[in-house]
This record gives structure tokens, C-alpha cells and sequence, in this order.
């Protein structure tokens, strides 16, 4: 990778730190705020979604988007479009009007992540790409961890964490502006073009791209979702707050571990045996009740475990197909992504509303095992093959 790469690189992984952040912030605040308004869980969880709407939506354009407007208009895009849209939410409070923001948000980080992540994927030397993927996803975790600690400046008035998010978010616009290169994708007509080429993808990659929807998920319903949970059985927000950031912390502890035990051992059994233990500890939950240093040690481990699944995903999809269709794969991965996201909060704050709340747990725990055991039936070698004579 040359210096200027390097430097792009940067600026990118700030610019995920950003996309992380924002939501990281906002679902758990804004569910909380809701909650205080006495908004009901499933609502509550449907309006989360709606971020995750927004994210749908510009998965369907951005393949196309970045190759009319190029890399770096559509990240300055998507910065503009979640920097506007947060000051808005205090301004203009009604949950009909943070449906609305919530889709804008979705729509811009969705721009962010799509763009940064298949910048890394297209300028990574191959001998480097576990390292960086890696770096990506360690990235977004920082801010998605830090992101909930922000729940606090509420005390000092409801429009603070939004302004100062919003002013992070201009400072990053800047960096981009000044010293982001032009960046546009080269297509290779052999593999990028046609529709053809998804029914490719799900054939030989189907099992590394399942990490995106399982990773969406969990961080939906974690952030729309867990809030409520935890002040109906007696947490406070502090603890919330402590308990999300446990696990974007362990995610950050196990990330470079995870991706170099793949590089060694494979990265379908190291997927196969996250996922069934962070599933398994994810089921765990309910029963450590209001015990603050239980659900502590459960987070952190449940956390280190899922928390890289959508970098090793990716990792795994691009040493499975041959590097045309890494760009078509990456949306697919988005798609799965957003689909996972919005399907999070519903089901979440249906279950919690309708049944129990410890189904909050029992599902996404269920969903990870599921995975694992999946793993089993998955044949990486033909795929492998596939590659060979693509080449």
C-alpha cells in the first residue's frame, strides 16, 4: 500500500469511527427517550428499525451510486446527510419526525460503511487484507462502544449529544474535503455485470455472508432494544450504558485474535466456534437478573466473540470468490446487514411486549447456535475450487 493509500486508509477508519458512533449513540438514547415517554416496547422497536430502513434503502443504490458519483462524493454525501439530520431530533421532537430522521441517519451511515469498507477491500494488498478488515471492524466497534456513553450529557440538556455529534461529524467532513483523493471502482466486466452474478455469490460464499445479518442483528437489537429490557428489570441507564459498552469492548479485545487464529487455523471453524459460544452466553443473560458483574463478564465475552463477525464474514467472502465479484458481494453483505438490523428491534420489542423479555436473549442466543451449527454442513472447499479456475 503506498503513503497516499495509507493516508486515504486513515481518514477512512475515522470515518467509520463516525458511522459507529452515531448509531451507537442514538438507538439507545432515543429508545430510552421514548421509553421516558411511555411509547410502548414494540413501538419503541419499530421506530429503532427505522434507522435501519433508511440503511436498506441506500444498500439498493450504492453500488450504482459509487460508480456515477465516485468514492468520495457519496461519502461526503452521507456525512451531510447525518450531520443536517441530528441537530433536527431535538429541535423537532414526535416520534413521527424521528422516523423520519432515523431514516435519513440509516440512509447516510449506511453510505459511510459501504463506501469505506469496499475502499479497503479494493486498495488492500491481499497478503494484508485479515489485518485491515480487521482494523475496519475494530474501528467501527470503537465508536460504536464509546457511542452509548454519551446517553449521560442528557443531564446537561437533550440537545448536547446530538450538537456535539454533530460537530464530530463536520470535523471528519473536513478531513474528507481536504485530503481525500477522487476514487472510482474499475468494473471487470467478466464477473460485475448482470444479475447473474448474486445467484454466484449465495452458491459459493452463502455461509460467510450469513455474519452481516447476524451481526446487524445484535447491534439493533442490543441498542433498540436492550434499554428497554434493562429499566423493566431494574438497571439504570448508567448500567445500560456500561453494559452496551461491554460489548463493543470485548468485540475490540478478541477482533485481531479472532482474524489471526483464521488466518491459521480457517475461518469457518474459528466462525463456527464464535458463534455457538457467543450464542450460548447471549442465552445466559436472562439469568443473571440485575447482577451488575455477571451481566458484565457475559457481555464482554458475548461481545468478543460475535463482536468481529461481519470483518470475518467479509474476510472469509473474499478468499471464497474471485476479486470481480468482491464488490457485488460487499452489498450483498450491506443488504444482509440491514435486513438483520431491521428485523432486530421488531422482533425484539415484539417478544418483550407479547411474551418474555428474556426472548430478547433466547432468539439472538438461538440465532448464533443455529449458525454454528450450519457451519457443519458448509463446503468452503468447493468454493475454493471455484476460485482457482476463475483466476
Amino acid at each position: 500500500m503506498s503513503a497516499s493509500s495509507k493516508y486515504s486508509y486513515y481518514i477512512l477508519l475515522g470515518v467509520v469511527v463516525m458511522a459507529g458512533l452515531s448509531q451507537g449513540l442514538l438507538l439507545p438514547l432515543l429508545s430510552i427517550l421514548l421509553e421516558q415517554q411511555g411509547i410502548s416496547a414494540s413501538v419503541n422497536g419499530l421506530n429503532s428499525a427505522a434507522l435501519y430502513i433508511g440503511s436498506f434503502a441506500m444498500t439498493l443504490a450504492a453500488e450504482r451510486l459509487v460508480g456515477v458519483v465516485g468514492f468520495k462524493k457519496l461519502l461526503i454525501g452521507g456525512l451531510l446527510m447525518v450531520m443536517i439530520a441530528l441537530p433536527l431530533f431535538p429541535l423537532i421532537p414526535g416520534i413521527g419526525i424521528w422516523f423520519v430522521l432515523r431514516l435519513i441517519v440509516g440512509a447516510g451511515d449506511s453510505a459511510l460503511n459501504y463506501v469505506a469498507q469496499l475502499w479497503v477491500l479494493l486498495v488492500t494488498p491481499s497478503e494484508n487484507r485479515g489485518r485491515n478488515l480487521s482494523l475496519y471492524g475494530m474501528s467501527y466497534g470503537i465508536g460504536f462502544s464509546v457511542g452509548p456513553l454519551g446517553i449521560g450529557l442528557v443531564d446537561y440538556g437533550d440537545y448536547v449529544p446530538f450538537a456535539l455529534l454533530a460537530f464530530l461529524f463536520l470535523l471528519v467532513l473536513i478531513l474528507v474535503m481536504r485530503f481525500l483523493p477522487e476514487y472510482r471502482p474499475e468494473r471487470e466486466s467478466h464477473h460485475a455485470t448482470g444479475f447473474a452474478r448474486f445467484p454466484k455469490i449465495y452458491r459459493y460464499a452463502w455461509f460467510a455472508l450469513i455474519p452481516a445479518f447476524l451481526y446487524g442483528y445484535m447491534e439493533a437489537s442490543l441498542n433498540g432494544n436492550f434499554p428497554v429490557y434493562g429499566l423493566r428489570i431494574g438497571l439504570t441507564k448508567e448500567d445500560i450504558a456500561l453494559l452496551l459498552l461491554c460489548i463493543g469492548i470485548g468485540g475490540l479485545i478478541l477482533q485481531l485474535p479472532l482474524g489471526m487464529l483464521s488466518d491459521r487455523f480457517g475461518r469457518r471453524p474459528i466462525l463456527i466456534s464464535a458463534g455457538i459460544c457467543g450464542g450460548l452466553l447471549f442465552a445466559l443473560v436472562p439469568m443473571a437478573g440485575t447482577n451488575l458483574w455477571i451481566n458484565i463478564a457475559l457481555f464482554l465475552a458475548a461481545g468478543g466473540f460475535v463482536g468481529s463477525f461481519y470483518s470475518l464474514g467479509m474476510a472469509y467472502a473474499a478468499d471464497l470468490l474471485p476479486k470481480g465479484l468482491i464488490p457485488s458481494a460487499n452489498v450483498v453483505a450491506s443488504f444482509h446487514f440491514s435486513i438483520g438490523s431491521m428485523a432486530g428491534p421488531g422482533i425484539g420489542g415484539y417478544g418483550m411486549q407479547h411474551g418474555s423479555p428474556f426472548l430478547l436473549f433466547w432468539i439472538m442466543g438461538g440465532a448464533y447456535m443455529l449458525f454454528g451449527v450450519m457451519g457443519f454442513f458448509f463446503r468452503g472447499e468447493a468454493a475454493k475450487k471455484f476460485e482457482k479456475k476463475s483466476a
